[in-house]
């Protein structure tokens, strides 16, 4: 037992030493995702994760960091490390100081629905991975006080279903892309959500001829918004509509619509009448 403990605590003190050096770099600090498992007969190594399962942790750090758009987000590195499978990501410390307060009330509250869609999200692929695979995730920051988050096969991070119910959208905006090999999707830019990704049905996009590129539409879809805070789980978003749209001022059909309005009920109205009545002189 002896040369085991031996064993753990120069782990330990290592992991310490790691914490400590990326501490001392100026406005960069370090979240880690630490797993613990098995692949088969064989306790789970950097030598047998597979790369797909990397990838997902990469989607998923990335989207626990930065939820909201990512065109103008820092850089963030990465390394992955022994002791079972560690994922080390670097970034700046401001982004990682908030992480460190979502884990602390995630650990304290056992929920995820206050969260941002696309964090909780990732926190629900963990928790689906861990059920899966009976996996063992431990995600925390490089601050010396750093929150933990533990999460395992007899955790239930997922967020409530009734508060995400169905909805229909309408989106203003260029369209910047369209297409895909095999699940297509429409990008339009908003002047208000940034880029959004819509699932469109391929049909639709072959049977469309002219070319939709960096011209203004509507795009009418559905898909989940919270019931509370009315933010939309951009991840769900169906195609069901394209809308014609000009957004430039129009006169003239501004003018037909002033000389559509006095031929109906503005003509029976005695503007004297109507001024007195608003001051409230009758």
């Amino acid at each position: 037992m002896k040369p085991n403990r031996y064993r753990i605590s120069g782990r330990i003190q290592g992991r310490n030493e790691a914490f400590a050096k990326f501490e001392g770099m100026d406005k960069i600090g370090f979240i880690e995702i630490r797993i613990t498992g098995s692949n088969g007969n064989l306790e789970l190594s950097p030598d047998n994760y597979d790369i797909r399962e990397i990838m997902s942790i990469l989607q998923d750090a990335e989207n626990l960091l930065f939820p909201s758009d990512k065109r103008d987000r820092p850089t963030i590195s990465y390394k992955i490390e022994e002791g079972s499978v560690r994922h080390i990501l670097k970034t700046s410390i401001q982004y990682v100081i908030g992480l460190n307060a979502i884990l602390a009330q995630v650990s304290q509250t056992n929920s995820i629905d206050f969260l941002d869609a696309p964090t909780a999200r990732a926190i629900e692929n963990f928790q689906q991975t861990a059920t899966q695979k009976d996996y063992v995730f431990s995600i925390r920051t490089s601050l010396s006080d750093s929150n933990e988050l533990r999460v395992d096969r007899t955790t239930k991070l997922y967020r409530t279903e009734a508060i995400w119910a169905d909805a229909e959208f309408y989106f203003y905006g260029k369209l910047t892309n369209a297409g895909g090999k095999d699940k297509a999707n429409i990008h339009i830019l908003t002047d208000q959500l940034g880029t959004i990704r819509v699932e469109t049905p391929i049909s639709f996009l072959e049977k469309y001829e002219e070319n939709l590129l960096y011209k203004a539409f509507g795009i009418r879809a559905v898909g989940k918004q919270h019931s509370e805070t009315g933010e939309i789980d951009k991840s769900t978003l169906r195609f069901v509509e394209l809308v014609e749209y000009q957004p430039k001022y129009d006169e003239v059909y501004l003018k037909s619509l002033r000389d559509k309005a006095k031929k109906s009920w503005l003509s029976t109205i005695d503007p004297d009448k109507w001024l007195k009545e608003v001051r409230g002189s009758i």
